[in-house]
């Protein structure tokens, strides 16, 4: 096998595309040589791409067969079949009524035949946007295109970029590349994929995303260490500086007292999204005067002149931010609503104001299923209907991931009561499976009646999700509605509160949805596709806790010693779990001991 070593190095490519262009790449030439058995990776940074690994010295030699038209065939037909394959009629052989086209391919060099395949992945490459430079040229990257190396075992495979037209700004395959553009400038020669390595690292450039990861992560930690902080784990984020700088230097900055009284998902959305800062914290949770970032140079003043920078620059954005938020809250939060009909939800279903009156009948119906007693049923209409106010907040104009939050700091601002607080704050969780789910009670009763509403609108009007496609994010939305009700122990009876809220058509549909989700989580449990439907078979219990359990019990139960033959499906008993058993042609109750299922099941089927 030959060591091949290609390199892409361009302009700075932006954060989001450089790991999948990386992956692409590598994909893209394991099929194209694949004739070399070429088994290839890639790497990349915010100035390269580079894919590396092995391929065969040499392409064997190949013979082709292709079966051409019948015998009896039309001459156009023949003609066709010519054409499409550029042969002669001398090239073709007559054998069992067809004609054949055999044609045998010489052993190839490598370098030749990577050399052929090279200017057309380029140019075909699928950027998610790219760009032309330079006069007249139709070439595109995502970025200018500087150098080419391209090296197998040390030589270079000399490949022009224009491959037989006037474009490619004149790009030609070598063996230069370059290190960090301000700390070691200027083009270097390697010879091998060790060599290359290691001279970048020379040059102040860490080629490996994942060494630059940890080195980000493990910088930054230790800096918050020592000074007896904590960093605010946002993997996102993380990612996103790996693909921003080609030699980090993690750093601290200070905030400035004067801010510290915003709201601590402020400050942290505000440093994410403006300025790629890591958010610091006490180790009581509290927000800390603190931020960490990582800068691409290491700075002869040891980066005191870089540090004072952005916390110049951190101080401009606090200050757009409180703007926002003293603004905000001079209006109370209730008054808010009315400008909610400004506010479409969808085209077809209305304002965030008839919404808020929906989310309200829900949080009545929701409530009373689990049992609120009126003056906590209260308390979550008046959260469900003050829920969506703070969509027309500056606030949540300029930062719209703080939707909800900021809601439940004005209300607080307004003196309403803690449960109505905390409930119009969470009501958008969990929004992903890393998420909290919100408290059980109030808080749970208005996050499913957003959730719920929002699956039965978009239903309503035939927007459902299909294969791949759901762009209203109802599938999260049901998801969320089974993990609220399992994680904070509701007994909730989806029929119950369908009927009340939706047409039939629509509750049946969205009952099937909401089930096939529960499936779904299910088996990423890790629980058997036959356990999962013997228990949900026919919906018996509409309840997902209930449900949940039943497949839990099933699979402890035929996991234990008694499980056996037995098949299973659960009924409820008196103090007992049955479970039907066919032997012999009969079937009979198998009473199952206290001790042979957890406790927490054996209580919930009692």
């Amino acid at each position: 096998m030959a060591e091949f070593l290609l390199e892409l190095f361009s302009e700075e490519i932006p954060a989001r595309m450089q790991r999948a262009a990386a992956e692409t790449m590598a994909r893209m030439l394991n099929t194209d040589l694949a004739r070399l058995q070429a088994r290839l990776e890639g790497e990349y940074t915010p100035r390269r791409i580079a894919v590396h690994g092995d391929v065969a010295a040499r392409v064997a030699a190949e013979t082709t067969t292709e079966r051409g038209p019948r015998l009896t065939a039309p001459d156009a037909a023949l003609a066709g079949f010519l054409r499409k394959h550029a042969a002669a009629r001398d090239d073709l052989v007559a054998e069992d009524g067809y004609w054949w086209l055999r044609r045998t391919a010489a052993e190839i060099d490598a370098g030749g035949f990577i050399a052929g395949v090279m200017p057309g992945v380029l140019r075909r490459f699928p950027w998610p946007k790219a760009m032309r430079w330079g006069a007249g040229s139709q070439f595109t990257w995502v970025r200018p295109l500087r150098r080419i190396l391209c090296l197998l075992d040390g030589a270079v495979v000399d490949f022009d970029l224009r491959a037989g037209t006037d474009d490619g700004h004149g790009l030609v395959s070598g063996n230069l590349t370059e290190g960090h553009r301000f700390l070691s400038p200027g083009a270097f020669a390697v010879r091998s994929v060790a060599e290359w390595r290691a001279g970048l690292r020379a040059r102040h450039v860490v080629i490996d995303p994942i060494e630059r990861r940890r080195m980000i992560w493990d910088g930054v930690t230790r800096r918050a260490t020592a000074q007896g902080l904590q960093v605010v784990a946002d993997e996102a984020l993380l990612d996103e500086v790996t693909s921003l700088v080609e030699w980090p230097v993690p750093m601290l900055g200070r905030i400035d007292a004067a801010f510290m009284d915003l709201p601590p998902e402020v400050m942290q959305v505000s440093m994410r999204e403006n300025q790629r800062y890591f958010a610091l914290r006490h180790e009581d949770g509290a927000a800390a005067p603190w931020f960490a970032f990582v800068a691409n140079i290491a700075a002869n003043d040891g980066g005191a002149a870089i540090v004072a920078g952005n916390e110049r620059v951190l101080r401009a954005r606090f200050a757009d931010a409180r703007h926002f938020w003293d603004r905000d809250r001079e209006m109370r939060l209730e008054d808010r609503v009315a400008a909610l009909d400004e506010v479409i939800f969808h085209a077809r279903l209305g304002t965030q104001h008839a919404r808020a009156a929906r989310l309200q009948e829900w949080a009545s119906v929701i409530g009373r299923a689990l049992g609120l007693r009126p003056p906590a049923l209260a308390e979550a209409r008046q959260a469900a209907f003050l829920c969506k106010a703070d969509l027309t907040s500056g606030m949540v104009g300029e930062f719209p991931e703080l939707q909800g939050v900021m809601g439940g700091y004005y209300a607080r601002h307004d003196g309403l009561a803690p449960i109505v607080c905390e409930a119009i704050g969470q009501h958008y969780q969990p929004r992903g499976a890393q998420d909290a789910v919100p408290a059980a009670g109030v808080p749970a009763v208005v996050a499913l009646a957003d959730k719920f509403d929002q699956i039965c609108a978009f239903f309503r009007i035939g927007e459902k999700p299909s294969g791949s496609g759901d762009p209203y994010a109802l599938r999260r939305a049901a998801l969320g509605i089974i993990r609220i009700v399992r994680e904070r122990a509701h007994w909730l009876s989806l029929r119950a509160v369908l009927a009340e809220m939706a047409a039939d058509d629509v509750a049946d549909a969205v009952l099937d949805f909401v089930i096939e989700r529960l499936r779904v989580q299910l088996r990423a449990e890790g629980h058997r596709h036959d356990v999962i439907e013997a228990a949900l078979a026919g919906y018996a219990s509409d309840d997902m806790r209930l449900l949940a359990l039943k497949v839990e019990a099933l699979s402890a139960f035929l996991a234990s010693d008694a499980g056996g033959d037995l098949l299973a499906a659960f009924r409820r008993g008196v103090n007992i779990l049955r479970i039907e058993e066919k032997r012999d042609g009969h079937t009979f109750d198998v009473p199952i001991a206290a001790n042979a299922l957890p406790d927490r099941t054996e209580r919930a089927f009692a």
